[in-house]
């Protein structure tokens, strides 16, 4: 069976915890959409491992595969895998042919164009990796797969159309000469010369084909999981980001350039919407909620400068001390920039609408132990805007941006000993904090599967697993 893990939020609810949680039980851990843009943090054996582009799964000794549906930088792929080999693991990392290269030029490409929109109060927050130029060249059918890495003559065909494009569009449209940019401001290994150069991509690249070929790591992705699953293999997919930022169903433009939504599962993977529908679809929702960059947060508490909206944010000194406290405690910090994230009251529009995108079967609630000692938790139940009462989020991001929230209050919970909780079960979690699970749970007509209580594998509480589902 599969199992696809989906985030319903923003990104940065837990989902790196609970794929590596009920990963004990899959044979293939699959990323079907993102690149290195999506951070993940996984806590195994006492050891904190930060990634951003191999599958959380493989620090557990599963097949990680890289699906159709992701953009790949060839350079984090094998500096991940390497420092993974430098603290004794092995992991057996898979990329589909298919899937999207991230070039020198397109990492270049994206700060310059974060920087223009900046200026006009539309930057959607990108990390810099490159992710948004990559699938525009995909999209464009101007793209280098992995699979032309591995065959020099069709490399360098791709290149020869698509660099002298790129050269162009920095020199005609953005007025500057790529020569003489800085390859720090981009986070490049090559100059900013040679990220322009087609013989210096190629060379580049050409060699990375040959240590993906050299270690046998390309698949057909569709096929190679299909196989697996004929042979008896349990398949999770993992999504990146969350549902609130995906290019259909997210605040657009403040949004990724993917489907963190469960149908991208099919396209990004290869295997059709009947077997990730027959499949457990399980949404990770973090217990209050973050975001980074520009867009709605209609529940937001304090503020954060250059991403909260100027009238935005409960900016009262008790909005902004909680704001401060729950980023703390939490860890609201983004895994690959270090930048701070806005943080709220849970959303329930936006998780109704997470649940509908995605046809949620269960659910995993992370952060639980992060509200604890408040003496009142919120959340948004509803919002208003124009005298209507909305139960989920509005069809454009400029009325969402107008709701504002309707609120119901719960009893805070004490903070206790969360790693004795986990161990004990669910029935030790405090009573309060259970209404306010039960809470979500009834509002989405989804089954509690997990509740995460701390950031080890160790602290969650499993209610269910979905792979005893099937």
């Amino acid at each position: 069976m599969t199992v696809t893990i989906v985030g319903s939020q923003f990104g940065d609810e837990g989902k790196g915890g609970i794929v590596d949680v009920f990963g004990e039980a899959a044979d293939v851990v699959v990323r079907y959409q993102g690149g290195d843009n999506a951070g993940h943090t996984v806590v195994h054996e006492g050891t904190e491992y930060k990634l951003s582009l191999v599958p959380s799964g493989a620090v557990r000794g599963k097949v990680g595969v890289l699906g159709n549906g992701c953009v790949v930088n060839p350079a984090t792929l094998f500096d991940e895998l390497d420092t993974l080999a430098e603290r004794g693991l092995d992991p057996d990392v898979r990329v589909a042919e298919r899937a999207h290269v991230i070039l020198p030029y397109h990492r270049v490409l994206d700060g310059l164009e974060e920087d223009v929109k900046s200026d006009d109060d539309i930057a959607v927050g990108t990390t810099g990796r490159g992710i948004g130029p990559t699938y525009e060249d995909k999209a464009g059918r101007r793209g280098v797969r992995v699979g032309d890495l591995l065959a020099p003559e069709v490399l360098r065909e791709r290149l020869e159309y698509a660099v002298p494009q790129k050269r162009a569009l920095v020199e005609e449209v953005y007025g500057l000469d790529p020569d003489a940019l800085d390859a720090a401001d981009f986070g490049i290994d090559l100059s900013p010369a040679e990220a322009f150069d087609t013989d210096a991509v190629y060379e580049r690249y050409r060699t990375f084909g040959e240590r993906l070929a050299d270690e046998d790591m390309t698949v057909n992705c569709g096929a190679f999981l299909d196989r697996r699953r004929g042979a008896g293999d349990q398949v999770m997919m993992e999504g990146a980001q969350g549902t609130g930022i995906d290019i259909d169903h997210g605040s657009y433009p403040y949004v990724t350039s993917s489907n963190p939504t469960a149908g991208g599962a099919a396209v990004g993977t290869g295997l059709g919407p009947t077997v990730v529908g027959r499949g457990e679809v399980v949404g990770i929702v973090k217990a209050y909620i973050s975001r980074v960059g520009t867009g709605p947060l209609p529940t937001e508490l304090g503020n954060v400068e250059g991403q909260t909206a100027p009238e935005g944010g409960d900016t009262s000194e008790r909005g902004q001390e909680l704001a401060t406290d729950i980023r703390d405690a939490g860890g609201e910090y983004g895994t690959v920039t270090g930048r701070p994230r806005r943080v709220g009251w849970l959303d329930m529009p936006m998780l109704r609408h997470a649940a509908i995108a995605s046809g949620f079967t269960g659910l995993a609630i992370n952060h639980v132990d992060t509200l604890a000692g408040l003496d009142t938790v919120r959340v948004g139940h509803a919002y208003k805007i124009d005298g209507e009462e909305l139960l989920t989020v509005p069809g454009t991001t400029e009325r969402w941006a107008d709701c504002e929230p309707v609120y119901r209050e719960f009893d805070g919970w004490p903070d206790i000993d969360w790693s004795a909780a986990a161990d004990s079960g669910y029935d030790a979690i405090p009573e309060h904090a259970q209404e306010y699970l039960g809470y979500i749970a009834a509002e989405l007509d989804a089954d509690i599967y997990a509740v995460g209580v701390g950031p080890g594998r160790e602290d969650t509480v499993v209610v269910q697993d979905p792979f005893d589902h099937a």
